[in-house]
């Protein structure tokens, strides 16, 4: 009866959801609704609508808009803090008349304000002014609250898998070839040193605002009140609600900043998935095994499966927000003349390729607590590949002086299959110190890492 009660919890709008984000794997991602639904859309423009009205009741050069008090300020800015999806459809219900998503806005604020205020509410403003400040802000809070978080937690995860498999030697393969063995956590610490470093770009890059109307002259500020320091004006305000001025636009910010910002999370997800195809590979392997979970099913013919799908859910999740994302970073920069309008359709995808880089994470870190490593298999790995000791062998060699060194193994080991005694047989009939010698017998395949345990105590 379980699966009945399961089924009846499923929404009837999960089940008829166009995207999977809002069907299948709505309650995964649900948090991102409030920085990019078209509800927080409309609550971001109400944020900025009712600031810059503030704003410009405390402009002294503004004779006829006196400063509002403090409770008035209060009442005002409850429009938007109190929002909630009433407020929402009343104000897309007033767009069905205007047919223009920021004058229903406007329109709606003058319904809740005295009429004395309507004429100063969007004052001197194209929508553009209101729209860029918006989208901005909503990329910027949901990398702030709900990406970057989850981005920390699955290199924090990394780490501390690093710390505790540093000195898990494993066989290294270059070329899909045996190669000069490493550790397990210190391939691990080469991942989360990758995402550190992006993790610091992307927590320190600035988003540009604009706010200098119709075609970023000021011309009606100007006309209307040309004592004013405009400039100063609108830098005050973009800073105030968090983003940094742009001066020189068009009627639309151009998106340069924002579109950076889209390349680092396209660069981190790469990072990511590079992660999820080596661990997939390791599992493949056998090097790698995954924790059971009671009641789970690999195959629906193969009873033994345990498939790494997190990490596959992860991959092909990356893939599409990179998909998005780079059509943006790519398209918005273009905008014909002082505007066109597809910078308009194509940014509301933004919410779309973070809520698959968000799902992607969710599905890496459900990964990570599931793989278990399998020491035996690692070791067997080793033991069959004794020919990577060639490159240690023939490095000694070149440091005794010995020029076709290289030449000799390549002979004894290339395209070959040789264990233990060949290797050794080998190193004891070489004319070189005794102490090198020692060092050399003395090497194994599991022992030949170098300082793969120590890098890892660096990060």
């Amino acid at each position: 009866m379980l699966w009945l009660l399961n089924v009846y919890l499923v929404s009837k709008n999960q089940l008829q959801a166009l995207s999977p984000l809002d069907g299948r794997y709505e309650n995964n991602v649900k948090e991102l609704s409030v920085y990019f639904s078209e509800s927080a859309l409309i609550k971001y423009r109400l944020k900025i609508e009712i600031e810059y009205l503030i704003a410009l009741s405390r402009e002294k050069g503004i004779k006829e808009l006196p400063t509002l008090t403090t409770q008035e300020q209060i009442r005002l800015r409850k429009i938007y803090l109190n929002f909630n999806s009433s407020v929402a459809k009343n104000i897309k219900s007033i767009e069905k008349t205007t047919n223009h998503d920021v004058k229903a806005i406007e329109y709606y604020i003058q319904s809740k304000t005295r009429k004395n205020l309507h004429p100063w509410i969007h004052f001197a403003l194209t929508s553009e002014d209101i729209n860029n400040l918006s989208y901005s802000l909503m990329w910027q809070d949901g990398l702030k609250e709900i990406y970057l978080p989850t981005l920390e937690l699955v290199n924090r995860k990394l780490k501390k898998l690093a710390k505790k498999y540093k000195n898990s030697p494993m066989l290294s393969l270059t070329h899909g070839q045996p190669a000069t063995p490493t550790t397990f956590g210190k391939e691990l610490a080469v991942f989360y040193k990758r995402l550190d470093r992006q993790i610091h770009q992307i927590k320190n890059h600035t988003l540009l605002g604009k706010f200098s109307g119709a075609t970023g002259t000021w011309s009606a500020q100007m006309v209307s009140y040309p004592k004013i320091n405009w400039i100063r004006f609108s830098e005050k305000f973009v800073k105030s609600i968090g983003l940094n001025p742009n001066f020189y636009t068009t009627q639309i910010e151009p998106h340069d900043s924002v579109a950076e910002s889209y390349f680092k999370v396209i660069l981190a997800n790469s990072i990511l998935t590079d992660l999820c195809r080596d661990m997939w590979s390791y599992v493949s392997r056998g090097i790698l095994g995954q924790k059971k979970v009671s009641g789970e099913i690999g195959s629906s013919t193969m009873p033994h499966k345990i498939n790494p799908i997190q990490f596959e859910n992860a991959e092909g999740n990356m893939g599409i927000s990179n998909s998005i994302l780079i059509h943006l970073a790519t398209k918005l920069p273009l905008s014909r003349m002082q505007r066109d309008l597809t910078d308009s359709t194509t940014l509301r995808n933004q919410g779309v390729a973070m809520g698959h880089s968000y799902l992607a994470l969710k599905n890496i870190l459900n990964g990570l607590d599931r793989i278990t490593i399998n020491n035996f298999q690692m070791k067997n790995e080793l033991d069959g590949h004794w020919e990577v000791l060639a490159e240690a062998i023939q490095t000694v060699l070149r440091k005794t002086g010995k020029e076709d060194s290289y030449e000799k193994l390549k002979i004894l080991t290339r395209g070959q299959k040789i264990d233990s005694l060949k290797v050794q047989s080998f190193i004891k009939d070489l004319k070189i110190s005794d102490e090198d010698k020692r060092m050399l017998l003395s090497l194994t395949p599991s022992s030949y890492i170098g300082i793969a345990n120590k890098l890892v105590d660096q990060i």
